[in-house]
């Protein structure tokens, strides 16, 4: 699911708890509103990072999930990453994400992801939108692997994110498809943007 929502009137401090709120049980996203991404719950064990002039950009609860419990994600195979963004300053771009040494490629949704002033986007699954594609080797769940997010303004961050287990919470989320169109194809994924008074309305694509 990407997740986009304009209020002009929220102090930063609202916006980075909404997306400091991204845990496993968002995947229920599609079940209505009264799913339990419309309510508040403890942040996950994802990463926190902050990009751009005054730190204007909020990178919360970043993982990439890994395999059950006993089995490792090999070589060749793809992973999701799962993130949620938060912008308080200007205009910015989400344009590419590189993961030297771990994948060969990372695929976004078509464009990128937009960030307009005081906006969030949550790329929250059920399905991943951003997958680590042909891992270049394997990937084990409780590691930790190095990933660079790239904005068209506030530039390269490098990441340190975790690897979770698809296990308890972080079963509700799905593994990337088994082949994916392209490296800058966009995956499925349900857009919803949140109104003025906090009802959801359909969006006509997966790009805020």
């Amino acid at each position: 699911m990407i997740r986009s929502s304009r209020r002009g009137e929220w102090p930063r401090r609202i916006l980075i708890a909404a997306a400091a709120a991204l845990v496993p049980v968002m995947a229920g996203c599609e079940a209505g509103n009264n799913a339990p991404t419309l309510q508040w719950h403890q942040p996950t064990d994802g990463t926190l990072a902050f990009a751009g002039a005054g730190k204007s950009i909020t990178i919360a609860n970043v993982f990439v999930l890994g395999a059950p419990v006993g089995t490792v994600l090999h070589r060749g195979q793809s992973a999701g990453i799962f993130l949620g963004l938060v912008n308080t300053g200007s205009p910015d771009r989400l344009i590419a994400i590189r993961a030297p040494g771990i994948a060969q490629r990372v695929q976004l949704p078509a464009g990128g992801v937009a960030l307009s002033t005081r906006s969030r986007v949550l790329l929250t699954g059920p399905r991943p939108a951003v997958i680590l594609q042909k891992l270049v080797r394997p990937l084990n769940s409780g590691s930790f692997v190095k990933i660079y997010l790239i904005f068209q303004n506030a530039g390269a961050i490098r990441l340190t994110v975790p690897v979770m287990p698809m296990v308890s919470s972080y079963a509700t989320f799905l593994p990337p498809m088994p082949s994916s169109p392209s490296a800058t194809g966009a995956p499925s994924a349900h857009a919803t943007r949140t109104g003025r008074h906090g009802s959801p309305s359909p969006s006509p694509s997966s790009s805020p």
